[in-house]
């Protein structure tokens, strides 16, 4: 079997081609490249240039990916096999950059990753690779999760390590995107890759996580000008003031800039008034969610049933009661309140360990 599998410079997908090589796959690498040359990369470049290099270094968003295709290659080259890089910044821009300042600037909180994962990753990734002439028969990369078949159909799994797992990024990927990957590392745990990654030798063995999409000021990505609006708690009365509803989160407590009695929390962000909505502990915490995209992976389901829910990727699920809408959304109402839900994150549904799909959040009540 010839397999391309996704090599990010970093110790996971090291170990995968390692470990689909040792399992007698015919084992091609390839890098993603999303740092482009247009303005909206050339401009963030410059903004990360006046920062601290730790500000924004170990992102997966941040212009230094030279290092990371490097590490890939040489990793590749101590496997013995080819390393290609695959262009996909174009891609990159329109369906993860744009989607994200759109989303941000409407008073969203959105996943870059799990669209990232979707549409790029899983997606443009290895559609270009296939059109730039490299053969193989499956993608494989270094997420923690496990991909199962039964009877045909083909079902997202957690994986073993539960403060690795990273299936809640991985719900939106379709039945031919499942039937054509590989995830090794689903039966791992972090501590037995690197060990593996050092007995190969591999300098990628001890390098850090990527931390996140980001890890400077989004609003270098953003590039809105301070506007000045309300801070209301829930009965509109004006408590302060801000600089941009962008720059608050739902249910950031601290920083808000805002004295009270007691702990305020952010309940809502409102793009059309420029307003952030703040409350108390009580007062912020929400019953449920409606959501919209939907994504499951089975062929059939019933109009209401019970599962476990994840609305945050750091978060257990929790458990709730899954109503079908007539406008194709799904209702989740949960058995106990939640901390305020973001609208614009995924909310992911669970069946023990199997995922049974998910969508994005548009509205908490």
């Amino acid at each position: 079997m010839k397999v391309l599998v996704g090599m990010s410079g970093g110790v996971d997908s090291s170990v995968a081609a390692f470990l689909l090589k040792e399992q007698g796959c015919e084992v091609i690498g390839a890098t993603m490249s999303h740092w482009g040359k247009s303005d909206i990369f050339t401009n963030l470049e410059k903004k990360i240039a006046l920062k601290p290099l730790a500000h924004t270094h170990g992102a997966c968003l941040c212009p230094d990916e030279k290092e990371d295709i490097e590490q890939a290659k040489k990793v590749c080259n101590k496997l013995k096999i080819e390393h290609f890089v695959i262009d996909c910044s174009r891609d990159y821009e329109e369906i993860v950059l744009k989607y994200f300042k759109n989303e941000y600037m409407q008073g969203k909180t959105p996943n870059p990753c799990v669209r990232c994962n979707r549409f790029i990753k899983f997606g443009v990734f290895p559609d270009l690779a296939r059109k730039s002439g490299i053969e193989f028969d499956k993608f494989a990369t270094g997420h923690y999760a496990k991909i199962e078949e039964k009877d045909g159909r083909f079902f997202l799994k957690r994986g073993i390590n539960p403060q690795k797992d990273q299936s809640y990024f991985l719900y939106g990927l379709t039945q031919e995107q499942l039937s054509k990957t590989l995830l090794p590392l689903g039966n791992y745990t972090k501590d037995e890759i690197r060990n593996i990654a050092r007995k190969c030798g591999f300098e990628t063995a001890d390098k850090p996580d990527s931390q996140d999409f980001y890890n400077g000021d989004y609003n270098d990505i953003l590039e809105a000008e301070p506007k000045k609006g309300n801070i209301v708690d829930i009965n509109g009365k004006i408590l302060g003031t801000h600089n941009g509803f962008w720059n608050y989160t739902i249910g950031q407590r601290k920083g808000i800039g805002v004295a009270a009695a007691a702990p305020l929390y952010v309940k809502e962000l409102r793009n059309d008034t420029n307003e952030v909505v703040v409350a108390y502990k009580n007062d912020s915490l929400n019953e449920g969610l409606i959501a919209g995209n939907i994504s499951f992976n089975f062929e059939k389901l019933p109009e209401t049933f019970k599962c476990d829910v994840k609305i945050r990727s750091a978060q257990e699920p929790r458990h709730a009661i899954i109503t079908f809408l007539d406008n194709g959304k799904i209702k989740a109402v949960f058995e106990e309140l939640q901390n305020p839900i973001a609208p614009g994150q995924s909310a992911v549904f669970y069946d023990g360990d199997t995922v049974i799909g998910g969508g994005i959040i548009e509205s908490v009540f």
